[in-house]
């Protein structure tokens, strides 16, 4: 488990401090909030991370600035012609009211129908839409892992599909095992394709640091670019980035 120590480096910005065995500081900043993290050597005190700090502030702001104006969808109400998102492609959802068991029918370039029983709930239909989603996703992973363990030369013992606050993926280093972010079934492949390399870089590398960064340059040259299409793509309300 990771110590984080809270910084304050002026009056409206403070920072979480992550010590590790690392050469050089990492700075990011995450969304939606726009907070700051820093992973700092072991060697470095908190003056000279408070130094480094300020003397990022100016690209800290432009970030925290751009989250906050980032396009975000408030809670769904999986209501009649309401907007959801399925492979980064926005369609408008159907209400087929049905007295069966629901479903979800995917046909057309422009619409996701959503058969359920009348006077169903918010809920029962978030539920049903969710399970959808798992089950689409699931087609998506196992391609993308078998592709990549052949390259990367990494074996995944199993992976899982399940709803995070916080993170796009996490990988268990030890059973090799990665879990991947229902949500993003909403983004284009290439971001999941991005995700799920990323957390199967970490069976090589388990940091953040420069030997991870090298890494994934080598077997994955775009991620970046990939990266800030998942910050820019309109995202769920609460949904943190990756």
């Amino acid at each position: 488990m990771e110590e984080v120590k809270i910084l304050n480096i002026t009056s409206q910005l403070s920072i979480d401090v992550v010590r590790k065995d690392i050469k050089n500081m990492h700075l990011a900043v995450y969304p939606p909030t726009g907070r700051v993290r820093i992973a700092a050597p072991l060697r470095i005190d908190d003056e000279a991370v408070r130094l480094f700090a300020i003397s990022k502030i100016a690209w800290i702001r432009k970030h925290q600035r751009n989250f906050l104006a980032q396009d975000r969808q408030p809670p769904r109400q999986f209501k009649e012609r309401e907007s959801h998102y399925f492979q980064g492609k926005r369609y408008l959802l159907r209400i087929v009211e049905h007295d069966a068991a629901p479903k979800v029918l995917f046909k057309t370039k422009s619409f996701i129908d959503l058969y359920v029983r009348p006077e169903s709930t918010t809920e029962q239909r978030q539920i049903i839409i969710n399970e959808w989603y798992r089950i689409e996703l699931k087609k998506l992973i196992q391609p993308i892992i078998d592709k990549w363990e052949k390259q990367i030369g990494v074996t995944i013992n199993d992976w899982q599909v399940k709803q995070m606050k916080t993170k796009w993926g996490t990988c268990n280093i030890e059973k090799k095992r990665i879990w991947v972010n229902l949500e993003l079934a909403k983004k284009p492949l290439h971001c999941l394709e991005y995700i799920v390399v990323h957390e199967m870089i970490h069976l090589l590398e388990r940091h953040h640091n420069d030997r991870f960064l090298s890494l994934m340059e080598k077997y994955m040259p775009q991620w970046k670019f990939y990266k800030e299409e998942l910050n820019r793509l309109p995202v769920s309300h609460g949904e943190w980035d990756y």
